[in-house]
């Protein structure tokens, strides 16, 4: 029996499905930060924070975004005649995501305008913004920020690259930096040999004298992870006559020939599909000293820690983005006669992830006030040091399973790349990138060490919590054995634990400034009092779900 064309259609009728979250403003949907500003930044004015939200936010965006990372960049080494070229095509999109990044000053207009004693902080809020909508493409974008002050150690090199570095007028032609609207810098620092342990290069530096950029060298070597290779220019390590050393190295000479940076190939990567990793070799290259001979590490540390909060910004953005796809979702789609987020499981899991959400938010946005505050802030400057490996250690470790529950909140349609829902999948590839780069965990433990063996390591941290003492039990207990801790800290088996119990105590101290009453409680008392499970929805039956769902994302 042959069924009439009509009833064959209507079995295609799509219904209970959601909509995709596209065409909303991410920052005025986002009370956590917005509450998190209003602690750290009073009186921070959010019009240029509301204009990215709407931006980011709109499916134009994320239609960018999608195709920047479906189209990944071709790597074409040589021209049709045999000319080698070292060059990198990208699809549009990832140039007009790149635009838009520039545009809003995520690169290096912190450094550039330091007047409302906030530039830190509402650059962190907007690469949070951006990385919700594509987090691969601001790489450059990071590298960018981390570089320019360190650029200060060549004055020469700063007063002509100074300028294009705080520009905001995207340009991604090959050219000579003072024929370009606006720049971009990279970095390169590991090496096949020795990734993480920089002291083990062996890319070699040979003086070839001086001119208008100062001391000038001749390097020879590879690096393992060259990330963006299409930056203007790029600090790099390399050993010098007088030990490891910073260099900068420009893609295009001030005789405006190409420098001799061969790319061998671009790294095939589990996410991060937008941007470009590649593999180089310095073939005689020419590079102007940095710092002084044998200062590297001593420089490549201090970029590091820009890059470390950049890390956990960029995490805590795709957990809030995660999050949202995950409300938007349920708040649509019904199953056994109920709407997903009425179901009481799944509203102890979105209520779990809102509060892991809020509680990274809360503690990067304070990182990244500490670097607005720690040239004239003793405090403040320690602090830096302390939450830099604290917050990219544990934020960034608990991306990945913070991914994969929200991905479980829309079923199978999570695990899907295409269209809409497969910002979840692209999530979800993307997470484990921050926890290993500039440092995986074992790193930041180490970091950590290093930053509580300072005498007045355990006195700062005893003073971050002091406002929140008589607040919540288990808190009391943790932040009053946490100096003692850190006084006693020996052995580096234990630095992890530590890491992961400065990262909740803090999170919880700053909660109960910024966050309601409701969220502090719930928070307090599961990640510290011990009511909750091994997985995200395991809050305990007393919780109070209904607050915590309503802020997380307002419908």
């Amino acid at each position: 029996m042959t069924l009439p064309t009509a009833t064959l259609a209507r079995t295609h009728d799509v219904f209970n499905q959601s909509t995709p979250w596209a065409d909303v403003n991410l920052f005025t949907t986002n009370l956590p930060l917005q509450d998190a500003l209003r602690l750290h930044a009073p009186g921070l004015g959010v019009a240029g924070l509301t204009a990215l939200g709407a931006e980011m936010g709109s499916a134009e965006m994320l239609t960018h975004a999608r195709l920047a990372n479906t189209h990944k960049p071709q790597l074409r080494t040589h021209d049709r005649f045999g000319h080698r070229t070292d060059v990198v095509e990208f699809h549009p999109s990832y140039h007009a995501l790149m635009g838009a990044a520039l545009r809003h000053g995520l690169h290096a207009t912190p450094w550039s305008r330091q007047d409302t004693g906030h530039a830190h902080v509402e650059r962190a809020a907007g690469f949070m913004l951006f990385t919700e909508a594509e987090p691969s493409i601001l790489c450059p974008v990071s590298m960018s920020y981390a570089v320019t002050p360190a650029l200060r150690g060549n004055a020469a090199v700063w007063a002509d690259w100074s300028k294009g570095l705080a520009a905001t007028q995207y340009d991604p032609r090959l050219a000579l930096f003072s024929q370009k609207s606006a720049l971009t810098m990279g970095m390169g620092m590991t090496e096949k040999q020795g990734g993480s342990d920089v002291r083990a290069n062996t890319t070699q530096a040979v003086p070839d004298g001086d001119d208008a950029w100062g001391a000038r060298y001749r390097i020879t070597g590879h690096k393992w992870f060259f990330s963006a290779p299409m930056c203007d220019a790029f600090l790099i390590l390399a050993q010098a006559p007088g030990g490891l050393t910073c260099f900068f190295l420009p893609r295009v000479l001030p005789d405006d020939t190409v420098n001799a940076i061969r790319i061998q190939r671009l790294k095939d990567k589990l996410g991060n599909h937008a941007n470009a990793s590649s593999e180089v070799e310095f073939i005689d290259a020419m590079a102007w000293r940095v710092g002084e001979e044998g200062r590297g590490v001593a420089q490549i540390l201090e970029m590091g820690t820009m890059t470390r909060l950049d890390c956990a910004l960029g995490t805590s953005g795709l957990m809030r983005q995660a999050l949202s796809i995950a409300l938007h979702h349920t708040r649509q789609r019904s199953a056994f006669g109920k709407k997903l987020i009425e179901q009481p499981l799944m509203r102890n899991v979105l209520a779990d992830l809102a509060l892991e959400s809020e509680a990274a938010t809360a503690l990067s946005i304070r990182l990244a006030s500490a670097f607005d505050k720690k040239a004239t802030s003793e405090h403040e400057a320690v602090m830096a040091r302390l939450l830099t490996p604290v917050a990219k250690f544990w934020v960034c470790k608990r991306g990945s399973v913070f991914a994969q529950e929200a991905m479980e909140c829309l079923g199978g349609n999570g695990y899907v790349e295409e269209g809409g829902e497969g910002v979840m999948a692209r999530i979800y590839r993307e997470m484990p990138l921050n926890s290993i780069w500039e440092g995986a965990g074992n790193i930041m433990a180490l970091d950590l060490m290093r930053a509580v063996r300072r005498a007045d390591a355990a006195a700062a941290l005893d003073a971050e919590l002091a406002p929140a003492r008589g607040a919540h039990p288990a808190l009391d207990r943790l932040a009053g054995a946490l100096p003692l801790r850190v006084d006693a800290m020996t052995t580096e088996a234990e630095a992890r634990r530590l890491a992961q119990d400065v990262a909740l105590a803090v999170q919880a101290a700053l909660l109960l400034r910024s966050a309601p009453g409701a969220v502090f409680r719930a928070f307090c008392d599961s990640r510290l009092s011990g009511d909750w499970g091994y997985s995200f929805g395991t809050l305990g039956a007393g919780v109070n779900l209904d607050p915590i769902l309503a802020r997380a994302l307002p419908a």
